[in-house]
């Protein structure tokens, strides 16, 4: 077997494109969250910037 990739290209995109959307909600509940504080804002920032940051370090 011919082993050229270590994942699949469509997970590689769908990642990426994850990243590049994930940066501008994060600012926007920031925002949000300032603006508006409800425990549900919080956590939902908190989920978000978790889930960048495990997609920035490689994790996912």
């Amino acid at each position: 077997m011919n082993f050229r990739w270590k994942y699949n290209p469509t997970y590689l995109r769908i990642k990426y494109g994850c990243k590049q959307v994930l940066l501008p909600l994060i600012v926007f509940q920031f925002v949000r969250t300032i603006l508006f504080p409800t425990s549900f804002d919080v956590v939902l920032l908190g989920l978000l910037a978790v889930i960048y940051v495990a997609i920035v370090l490689e994790w996912l």
